[in-house]
């Protein structure tokens, strides 16, 4: 029995192993990360289960869905007119096109969960699109109507609800709304659908638009591209004058650095020129004083050279006057010596030569002299005798003149200028000679 009984539990055992899981997978469901299960029992009772997590569920007793928790983005495009109105009160709305987009999701309360998924959830995607498209149209065209043209294109626009209806839904919406979202569209949008969208069981989040469009506004658009591009071309015709000016003055700057440049040049030049005007003088000085200097040298020189040659000449004079003396004295001597020797032959003789010589000469010497003669003493001749002594001493004379003039004219010729007359005999007894 025993044995028999312990396969039996072990049997039972593994089977409960086995089946208690997947009896309890069959009790709990998972929700997904950014979805939202309910859970519906016998008696109408529903329970909510956010993901992520596990919703219990007995099968055959309960039903069960699935709704998106994320929020849901809807496009819109709202076209109508704006609430303008000119100086004297007269509307003048202007049309405007407003593209922006809607963010909604499902409320937080258990209640708006089930009408959310009751009322919205349960339709079809594309209606639910359409749904939600169609309320938030209206509602910004709504928007549109209560505001002006400037309101909806200021980010930082006043908000008043003095416009609004007095204790209306919109208005209290918009008194309700944190002081930070100041984007009056947005606050009129989220006030006027918020009791629609309550009813489907979902909320207003946050509304962002993409462009505001309108003829007023892309009229000043291009006014302001316009003024835009007229203070950018101020700007650029400012900085080009600017840079223009900084030119000039950099090109002023360097032409006044060249101009003084150029003077410091014409100084330095007028400076090396006078300097080599100065040298040039100094250079002259020196070459007049070289030029003295050798004169000077070439002078004294010259003086020195003169005055050896005087010298010189004066010594050879003198040489020759005592050579010439000399000379003559010897030959005088000789003279003597052969007269001595010869006796009064060879004066005789000389005497017959120079006869035709000196005869001219003594006849023009006694004819132009004036002799007189006075005769004295006792001795006989008497004054004949006298003149005839005195001739012949001058012809002895003239002899020996004429034999040492000969001598002396072989060495030395006289000058024919210089002619000496013979001695003529004077009347006091010597003889003179006339010149």
């Amino acid at each position: 029995m025993f044995s028999l009984a312990f396969p039996i539990i072990i049997f039972v055992v593994v089977i409960a192993v086995l089946l208690i899981p997947f009896t309890i997978s069959r009790f709990l469901s998972t929700v997904d990360a950014g979805t939202i299960r309910l859970v519906s029992r016998f008696g109408g009772s529903t329970s909510i289960y956010k993901g992520p997590g596990k919703a219990i569920e007995i099968p055959l007793m309960t039903t069960s869905t699935t709704i998106p928790s994320k929020a849901i983005n809807i496009d819109l495009d709202i076209a109508d007119q704006t609430a303008d109105v000119d100086r004297t009160g007269v509307p003048k709305p202007i049309k405007v096109r407003v593209l922006a987009s809607a963010i909604v999701s499902v409320g937080d309360s258990n209640e708006m969960i089930t009408t959310a998924a009751n009322k919205f959830f349960s339709k079809p995607l594309s209606e639910q699109t359409a749904t939600l498209s169609d309320l938030l149209t209206s509602t910004g065209r709504r928007a549109v109507n209560l505001l002006n043209h400037d309101e909806l294109f200021s980010s930082k626009a006043q908000r008043d609800v003095t416009t609004l209806a007095p204790g209306s839904d919109i208005a209290r919406s918009v008194a309700s709304v944190p002081v930070e979202e100041d984007d009056r569209l947005a606050l009129i949008i989220k006030g006027a659908c918020s009791r629609e969208l309550q009813d489907l069981g979902l909320v207003f989040n946050s509304l962002n638009i993409k462009e505001v469009q309108s003829e007023v506004a892309e009229a000043r658009r291009r006014q302001s591209a316009v003024e835009a591009k007229a203070n950018a071309d101020i700007v650029a015709a400012d900085q080009e004058r600017r840079a223009k000016e900084a030119q000039l003055a950099a090109e002023q700057a360097i032409n006044d650095k060249q101009r003084d440049l150029e003077q410091r040049r014409a100084e330095n030049a007028a400076t090396v020129a006078e300097a080599e005007a100065k040298r040039q003088v100094a250079l002259a000085v020196q070459r007049e004083a070289e030029l003295k200097a050798t004169q000077i040298a070439q002078a004294n020189a010259d003086a020195a050279r003169v005055r050896i040659q005087a010298e010189a000449a004066a010594e050879a004079d003198a040489i020759k006057v005592r050579t010439l003396g000399l000379a003559q004295a010897d030959a005088i001597r000789a003279v003597n010596e052969a007269i001595s020797q010869g006796g009064n032959a060879y004066l005789s003789l000389k005497q017959i030569e120079l006869i035709p010589q000196i005869v001219p000469d003594i006849a023009e010497a006694l004819a132009n002299a004036k002799l007189i003669n006075f005769s004295g003493g006792g001795d006989g001749r008497g004054a004949a005798g006298a003149a005839t002594d005195q001739i012949t001493g001058v012809i002895q004379t003239l002899l020996a003149t004429q034999l040492v003039g000969s001598q002396f004219r072989l060495d030395n010729p006289p000058a024919p200028d210089n002619h000496v007359a013979p001695p003529v005999p004077s009347t006091n007894g010597v003889a003179t000679a006339k010149r």
